[in-house]
């Protein structure tokens, strides 16, 4: 059955690359990226396969165990095109085609002067023939780093004015995980591919490492009770957990002045940076809107990007308080 379904998935890839990709990629004069137009196919199918998964198993723990009942889910369906934009590939395709040449002129440069990134298999030869333990090293240091780049979009204010809008959300779902301003999307794509290149990730590894880590945010924004227990929840990040990042009101704690449980996959980096925060009740989401545009900019797509982008101006030529509004 699995041999089925990897043969179904190497044809498809390259009936749409003979049929669709290279002729576009030859008609516009990027023939040179025929190779990477072939492995974007990949991460499309990928894409489909992520929100099936998603629908079919989480949809369900959202209707049978929820940890909120709406009435109408008006609100989710904003959420369900930056998903299908994000999964299906147009933004990740707009990354590419924004980093591509610069990322060649790189590799290009590092190349000439001798300058080689070396992957973990350079420094511990024994993983050659331990792919997966490869595969789980790159994971906890691109983790780690994620938090990071989560915890900073949070503390600075110009980066706040961008990813408040994935907070904005009062019926966080499944689908929520993708709701970011598309310009927070190309900086945490940048973020994510240069920190990849730089610490040698093979291309192997590469989707199978963004995959991991995003049907772990699919789970962690899930409209759901689902617990991992008191010990559980220390170990991964659930949607209890990830729950109270999104609380509409933070707990009154000047250590969480910025918020709290930033950890994408471990909650090992909260614990240690002081940012965890664990209560059973479950808190609604959502951020408190101050003005009418704000509050417009809260479920429909155009103006959250035309809101990011203003809120995004002011910060970056106004001097005010840095902290997060909630």
């Amino acid at each position: 059955m699995m041999d089925w379904l990897g043969e179904l998935f190497i044809s498809t890839q390259g009936w749409l690359f003979d049929t669709l990709v290279q002729p576009l990629l030859f008609a516009i004069g990027l023939a040179s990226y025929a190779e990477m137009g072939f492995d974007g196919i990949e991460f499309v199918l990928l894409g489909v396969v992520e929100l099936g998964a998603a629908f079919v198993l989480l949809r369900p723990l959202e209707a049978m165990w929820p940890a909120e009942k709406w009435a109408e889910r008006h609100a989710v369906r904003v959420d369900v095109l930056y998903a299908l934009l994000n999964r299906l590939g147009v933004i990740p395709l707009a990354v590419f085609l924004l980093l591509a040449p610069g990322f060649s002129e790189l590799e290009g440069w590092l190349r000439f002067h001798d300058v080689i990134p070396h992957q973990l298999e350079d420094w511990l030869p024994a993983l050659d023939h331990h792919p997966l333990a490869s595969f789980l090293i790159y994971l906890v240091i691109l983790d780690f780093a994620e938090y990071w780049r989560h915890r900073l979009s949070h503390t600075w204010r110009w980066w706040w004015a961008l990813h408040g809008i994935h907070h904005s959300q009062r019926q966080m779902s499944f689908w929520t995980d993708s709701r970011n301003h598309l310009l927070d999307d190309l900086i945490a794509g940048f973020w994510f591919a240069c920190l990849s290149l730089l610490i040698g990730v093979p291309p192997g590894h590469f989707l199978g490492l963004l995959v991991a880590l995003r049907l772990v945010e699919n789970l962690s924004h899930t409209n759901t009770r689902l617990t991992f227990g008191r010990i559980g929840e220390r170990l991964i990040v659930g949607p209890r957990y990830h729950r109270w990042h999104h609380a509409l009101d933070l707990p009154a704690n000047p250590r969480f002045r910025y918020g709290c449980n930033f950890a994408i996959l471990l909650p090992v980096w909260d614990i240690l940076f002081g940012t965890l925060y664990l209560r059973d009740d479950i808190p609604p989401t959502g951020i408190h809107e101050k003005t009418p545009a704000e509050f417009a900019a809260r479920n429909a797509f155009w103006a959250q990007q035309k809101f990011g982008l203003q809120q995004f101006a002011k910060a970056l030529f106004r001097r005010n308080d840095a902290s997060r509004s909630t």
